[in-house]
């Protein structure tokens, strides 16, 4: 409600003046010193609302000095003291309606309605993808427009000039559009644009802006049937989630259906009635909502799967990249937020790759054989735990021992490691570098990638499994994105954020203190050993050293750091013993 209030004139200010970016709180951070009267004035009016915000969050509950009118005091004798997050009715609130309500300058503002979903602890929620359903009823019901938005809550948009570049590809114009675009543009089910983050550091300690995901490989997507759904910054068109485009699946009731066209104000009885029950959290029983209609269910990660489903439906999606972001959110800035977000999106991947739509099967029969792969490349993500352990840990293991299990440096075999090693990390760099990167985050993202291999990705295979034969597991998690000043500070800084004793450091630790000691008795059979020896250890001497280079992070937060960050002492001492008993087992075996 103060949101809405508040948009009556931060809209035409920015108008007035330009402004593109339509965030307050990104345009007052840069804009911190007022210039001008009106720009004083706004940037008051935003403080005095986050105070009021702030201050009905600390107390818990509305006082009556916000009750200005009829208005607030009926919407908010809704909220009762019975009410929980996860046990709650329907509340719908029209905040703005198009057709009544106007900014100071005279303009109408746009429709605003306030959704939660109803909640109950004995009904399954669906996490995001039930959210999402909930929302496409709703506003099918009040609205019903044709195309849809949808966006992360932690993300806002940098260019209101956005949907105009949307209208270009949906309305078919040549002046904007590719010939291979406008082949498919009567078939787009989404136009997808890249995830881009503010606020990540210099060199992007945690690779957080993904740019193989969401822009190299999206591009690749952009040359077959178009790119994946990534969650976030797309435009839906609303008949994409009622079948295929020449199978058109019906909903239950036609109100809730593409073309249905509303005739009442969104404030009238007859739609207020409906949406909330189409709301409720028993509505989609017996229904098709989740399998053939809407955002589909069946995989923590619903954006992949969705998009996965509506191309094997015959859907084609665009790639729309602007040299300026269009939209800018927040990135986690602690490592277990970042491998805890890397896991959850494991093991939902996996949900796919063992389901019935499995890429390498209903796939390959539904998009070919190129599209599959593709998608598949993403969805065995949790696989490469396997390789990437088994170089963390057997190579070092084995020079501990003095035996030699890659190719002497004298043989040729020897060159096609070193090529193959060489070829595809000069690759990925200059992927990295043509798409805008630097040396120093390709580092970043090469040495995460690495570390995701022995935490999340590792972690996320073993927990499927356990789920898949009925070992519970830890449910879903959203990813923790609020700023700590120290976390901050120290992020900006380029140290890693431990802080937490998390069981996903325990792996990661412990190969930095193996390839330490390999590395260390590596540079021991260089000094003392023959040259045949050291020629015969030499791919694994490299591999320690690459390993031990890698782990500095790691190396810091156990011996130099002494802040809240650092690596957390019951980490450490676990690390430290399993690695103890593997090193001493390569020893004993070799004596």
């Amino acid at each position: 409600m103060e949101a809405a209030k508040f948009a009556t004139h931060w809209l035409p200010f920015c108008r007035k003046n330009n402004v593109v970016d339509r965030s307050p709180e990104s345009y007052f951070a840069r804009n911190n010193s007022p210039n001008f009267e009106a720009e004083k004035m706004i940037k008051t009016m935003y403080d005095n609302m986050k105070i009021k915000v702030d201050n009905v969050v600390e107390r818990g509950k509305v006082g009556d000095e916000y009750m200005t009118g009829e208005e607030e005091l009926r919407a908010f004798n809704k909220w009762t003291e019975g009410f929980t997050r996860q046990d709650h009715p329907t509340v719908i609130q029209v905040l703005l309606e198009n057709r009544k309500d106007k900014d100071i300058t005279g303009h109408l503002m746009p429709n605003l309605i306030y959704v939660s979903r109803q909640k109950s602890r004995i009904s399954p929620h669906h996490f995001k993808a039930g959210a999402l359903n909930a929302l496409l009823r709703v506003s099918a019901t009040m609205t019903n427009a044709p195309i849809i938005l949808t966006l992360d809550c932690d993300m806002y948009s940098n260019d209101p000039r956005t949907p105009l570049r949307v209208l270009c590809y949906l309305l078919n114009s040549s002046s904007t559009s590719t010939q291979a675009q406008l082949d498919r543009s009567t078939e787009v089910g989404y136009i997808q644009f890249p995830q881009h983050f503010h606020g990540i550091n210099k060199n992007d300690t945690y690779a957080c802006e993904y740019k193989r995901l969401f822009q190299i490989n999206s591009v690749g997507f952009d040359g077959l049937a178009g790119p994946n759904h990534v969650g976030t910054g797309c435009f839906f068109c609303r008949r994409a989630f009622f079948g295929g485009p020449s199978t058109f699946v019906p909903p239950e009731i036609p109100e809730l259906g593409p073309f249905h066209v509303v005739d009442k104000p969104i404030r009238s009885q007859p739609i207020l009635e409906l949406a909330h029950v189409v709301a409720s959290c028993n509505y989609e029983n017996q229904t098709k909502w989740g399998f053939e209609i809407g955002v589909r269910y069946g995989s923590l990660v619903e954006d992949y799967f969705t998009g996965y489903r509506l191309h094997c439906e015959g859907w084609k999606s665009i790639f729309c990249s602007p040299k300026g972001a269009a939209f800018l959110g927040d990135a986690p800035i602690t490592l277990v937020d970042v491998l805890n977000q890397q896991k959850r999106w494991s093991i939902g991947l996996l949900d796919v790759v063992f389901s019935k739509f499995s890429q390498v099967t209903f796939g390959i029969r539904s998009i070919g054989l190129l599209m599959a792969i593709a998608y598949a490349q993403v969805g065995f993500w949790s696989f490469w735990s396997i390789p990437i352990t088994m170089y963390a840990f057997l190579p070092q293991l084995a020079l501990l021992k003095g035996i030699s299990i890659f190719p002497s440096v004298s043989e040729s075999w020897f060159l096609l490691y070193m090529f193959l090693f060489l070829g595809a990390y000069l690759q990925d760099l200059l992927d990295f570098l043509f798409y805008g990167g630097t040396v120093q985050r390709w580092w970043s993202d090469q040495r995460m990638w690495n570390i995701r291999g022995l935490t999340c990705y590792l972690f996320g295979f073993v927990e499927f499994f356990l789920k898949s034969v009925g070992i519970p597991t830890q449910g879903f998690n959203v990813t923790s994105k609020v700023l700590d000043d120290e976390q901050s500070k120290r992020y900006m800084q380029g140290f890693f954020e431990f802080g937490v004793p998390s069981p996903m450091f325990v792996p990661l630790t412990t190969a930095a203190f193996v390839n330490l000691v390999s590395f260390v008795w590596g540079l021991v059979w260089i000094f003392r050993g023959s040259k045949v020896e050291v020629e015969g250890l030499f791919v694994q001497i490299f591999l320690a050293g690459f390993g031990v280079v890698n782990s500095w992070p790691i190396y810091e937060g156990v011996v130099w750091r002494r802040d809240k960050g650092k690596l957390h002492i019951r980490t450490t001492m676990i690390s430290t013993f399993l690695a103890s008993l593997l090193v001493a087992a390569a020893s004993f075996a070799a004596s």
